[in-house]
């Protein structure tokens, strides 16, 4: 890491900062080397479906370390402005300190924004508008996007791609159901170990669910509420990756979490588990993550629209 990288790191964190640096990798570099390169891969399908040239204004909202602006940067080169908009400072400025680095810091705006509702930027000001595992987060999406659509110039693109967690939090709620169904005197089983483990990173109820700005939306709810914004010529793709988990180690499976508001869960046996809790918790799951043979299932929506 360069020297301006390592300083803005060490800076003050918050949530958002300490997952994307930390808790999204769990500080391994090896593992945090594929991370990167599936992240990268959602990071070049935004960008295709903005259509960038040169001389473009483009925002990237939910910049977070800045991946999505500087690939652009790769594309187009330095004749291309890019306004970075996230709500964590700390991630603000280890993006700013990068983009010195590159000396692409005058083609660089970095605005600090607590809403999604108000990016402060002017009205029908930027050619394109791309996010990245941003507006899945945003508990008023619809004002999220009609904010959008106000800064977008007349014929500007929306080029995002989002998370969809919702079947998490009916993997959680079922197993909230089979673990409240066991008769008292069974003790406790994997499966409750496990419902508790789902359950600190995911709502297992349908009032919780609909209280989860990242778990009380479908791809056709996010259809519908970018028609409404006043979108046209939309193309939506929901890709749903079946296929080996990329964990690398234990200790790594344990020190990650799966999004931002969640605990890692070296964070939750430490907290909620007993000792001998813990002990059963690995023993049963230990050697499907290190026999590399456990599944994941991804779900990500590509979406394109036009002003």
């Amino acid at each position: 890491m360069h020297n301006a990288q390592a300083q803005a790191t060490h800076n003050e964190q918050d949530a958002w900062s300490e997952w994307i640096l930390h808790h999204r990798n769990a500080d391994d570099p090896i593992f945090g080397e594929i991370v990167r390169a599936e992240i990268e891969r959602h990071a070049d399908r935004v960008l295709d479906g903005a259509h960038l040239r040169s001389g473009m204004t483009l925002v990237d909202i939910g910049s977070g370390d800045g991946l999505v602006a500087f690939r652009a940067f790769e594309r187009i080169g330095s004749a291309l402005n890019v306004i970075l908009v996230d709500i964590s400072q700390p991630l603000l400025r280890h993006a700013e300190a990068i983009a010195t680095e590159r000396g692409l810091r005058a083609q660089c705006e970095f605005v600090h924004c607590m809403s999604a509702q108000d990016v402060s930027i002017d009205n029908a000001s930027v050619d394109a508008l791309t996010s990245r595992a941003a507006l899945a987060y945003m508990p008023d999406k619809p004002a999220a996007l009609r904010e959008f659509h106000r800064v977008l110039k007349s014929g500007g693109r929306l080029s995002i791609a989002e998370p969809v967690f919702q079947d998490e939090a009916f993997a959680a709620r079922a197993l909230r159901q089979v673990a409240m169904s066991q008769p008292p005197d069974v003790g406790e089983s994997f499966l409750n170990l496990l419902h508790r483990w789902k359950a600190a990173q995911f709502p297992d109820t349908a009032e919780k669910m609909a209280d989860s700005p990242i778990c009380n939306f479908s791809e056709r709810d996010l259809l519908r509420m970018v028609q409404e914004a006043g979108f046209s010529e939309i193309h939506l793709e929901l890709h749903i990756d079946v296929r080996p988990s990329i964990m690398t180690t234990w200790e790594t499976f344990i020190g990650i979490s799966p999004h931002p508001w969640a605990p890692t869960l070296k964070t939750i046996l430490a907290q909620q588990f007993s000792a001998e809790e813990r002990a059963l918790f690995e023993q049963a799951l230990r050697p499907l993550v290190d026999s590399r043979q456990a599944m994941t299932t991804d779900r990500v929506v590509y979406l394109t629209a036009k002003k």
